[in-house]
């Protein structure tokens, strides 16, 4: 039958199956497609690539029949000339893709990437490339990447641009492989941002080697103390605690932050990391500090992690006013990694074995072929872990720790 304005009208839907096919006699491919609730579509159908291929025009109502008929034999020309309408759609449907989609995407094929190194992702975006959110991946040039990684690094931060545009870099690669039409052929051929490896303009970011200096830490304690003096600051307390914790274990901040009290054994005295950055859990012994830190901690305890706080996570995640306020009190400047790098520093300096040294700080020894036949079990590292504890201790001129009470050595009698 020929498909006109009164057929359609009057095309029934379909009681026993989803959908029925009317098809144009006048018109081969051309046919109306009526599902069982009563929509009707004008489709094409016919071969393309080698395969039966259906392809909707768009319903009647919005579409006559007449205009139906045009688009059709429009589409089946260009099939019949060589071209794929399906593959240039699809061409058409990758080249919008934005840049929040593609990181969307990104995300949920890199299953193994942690919550903070999500968020510092989403942070990152919105800080350098806030307004490429929402362009299409396809529309970031080579150009666009070069000036903004020198514009933000020279005004900003030249460590932040480099993480946008090496971000931006791993983006680009995964949508070169995984955005492409049905015959492997990739829309994205070549990543934008290798331009600043070409040009060798990336910024060179030294690594900081800043810590609290010996002479430096009985000044910065008497400023942690006096952290409980700022009603502006909750928890001051639990911030006094998390601090300590982190110089005197060299945890680093979000393993220190996310310590959950199921992993700590105060029979055993011992506590375990079990999402550590390199993946393996990892347990160490209390010294005595700590141990009298985590009773405190225990009297103050409201939910299931060691440093609690009211937000989404349940634990402490920003430090920042606090530490602040700390440098400002004991003038002295210090980040919560310096607190991880003193405690480095101190155990270097007392000559702690380096295997030893190691297996406090969690880090792998995959490469070294005698620490393969070295079982450094947590009571091993007791007597370390004191001696760093007690040395922290002396430089900080605290003799004696009750409860929260933590007495200062007489500096004459010390003399």
């Amino acid at each position: 039958m020929k498909l006109t304005k009164l057929m359609v009208e009057n095309a029934v839907p379909p009681t026993d199956k989803d959908q029925v096919f009317y098809r144009d006699d006048e018109l081969k491919g051309f046919a109306l497609r009526v599902t069982k609730g009563g929509v009707k579509s004008f489709i094409v159908e016919t071969l393309v690539g080698g395969k039966v291929r259906r392809m909707t025009l768009g319903k009647f109502g919005k579409l006559t029949v007449e205009l139906a008929r045009k688009e059709a034999k429009g589409l089946l020309g260009k099939i019949a000339t060589g071209n794929n309408p399906i593959t240039d759609k699809k061409i058409d449907k990758i080249k919008k893709i934005t840049l929040q989609q593609a990181f969307n995407d990104y995300l949920a094929a890199r299953k193994s990437l942690k919550p903070l190194t999500i968020l510092d992702y989403q942070r990152v975006l919105k800080q350098v490339v806030p307004d490429w959110i929402d362009k299409s991946l396809f529309s970031i040039s080579k150009d666009m990447i070069a000036k903004r990684h020198a514009y933000y690094g020279e005004n900003n931060s030249k460590a932040r641009a480099n993480l946008a545009m090496r971000l931006l870099r791993a983006i680009f690669n995964f949508a070169i492989s995984q955005y492409q039409t049905e015959d492997g052929k990739g829309i994205f051929l070549d990543n934008p941002a290798k331009r600043l490896s070409h040009t060798r303009a990336w910024y060179r970011i030294e690594r900081r080697q800043t810590v609290i200096k010996t002479h430096q830490l009985a000044s910065w304690h008497k400023g942690l103390m006096r952290l409980t003096e700022w009603q502006s600051i909750n928890d001051t307390e639990m911030w006094q605690d998390y601090f300590l914790f982190v110089l005197f274990t060299g945890l680093r901040r979000q393993e220190a932050a996310s310590l959950s009290w199921e992993t700590v054994d105060m029979k055993a005295k011992t506590f375990t990391l079990q999402d550590t950055k390199n993946r393996e859990s990892h347990t160490l012994p209390m010294s005595d500090f700590i141990f009298k830190l985590f009773q405190r901690r225990k009297k103050a305890m409201k939910n299931e992690f060691v440093f609690s706080a009211h937000g989404e996570t349940g634990h402490v995640v920003d430090p920042r006013k606090a530490m602040l306020k700390i440098a400002e009190l004991a003038e002295v400047k210090f980040t919560v990694h310096d607190l991880r790098r003193t405690f480095i520093t101190t155990a270097e300096s007392l000559d702690i074995p380096a295997f030893a040294l190691k297996r406090l700080l969690n880090h792998k020894m995959n490469h070294d072929v005698t620490a393969g036949y070295i079982i450094m079990d947590v009571e091993r590292l007791r007597k370390p872990m004191q001696r760093i504890t007690d040395y922290l201790l002396k430089c900080m001129r605290v003799r004696k720790v009750e409860g929260r009470k933590r007495v200062p050595v007489n500096d004459a009698a010390q003399a």
